[in-house]
């Protein structure tokens, strides 16, 4: 009698599908994209975003060089867009005509 593989994948954590910020993001692209991250990133003492290095470097190479904890200020940062999200009412298609 043959057996039926049973083994299950683990679940994927709801936070990680859920993330809009990824720490290889653009620390730029991040600020233009969700304006309302500006405050997260002064709270962890990131003030790269007027800086130069702010249109090539990533979130992750930011943090390492000013020391600052990548996992939290990724997710700080998400929790701050995704607040934002809830907030703005999405426009359809539909809605537009």
């Amino acid at each position: 009698m043959a057996t039926k593989n049973t083994k299950q994948r683990p679940a994927k954590s709801i936070d990680a599908a859920s993330d809009i910020i990824t720490k290889e993001m653009p620390i730029g692209k991040i600020v233009m994209e969700h304006p309302e991250t500006y405050e997260v990133f002064m709270k962890h003492g990131l003030h790269c975003i007027g800086c130069a290095a702010a249109h090539f470097e990533n979130l992750e190479q930011g943090c390492v060089a000013h020391g600052i904890d990548i996992e939290l200020i990724v997710k700080d940062l998400n929790a701050a867009a995704a607040k934002s999200k809830k907030a703005k009412p999405q426009v359809t298609k539909k809605d537009q005509e």
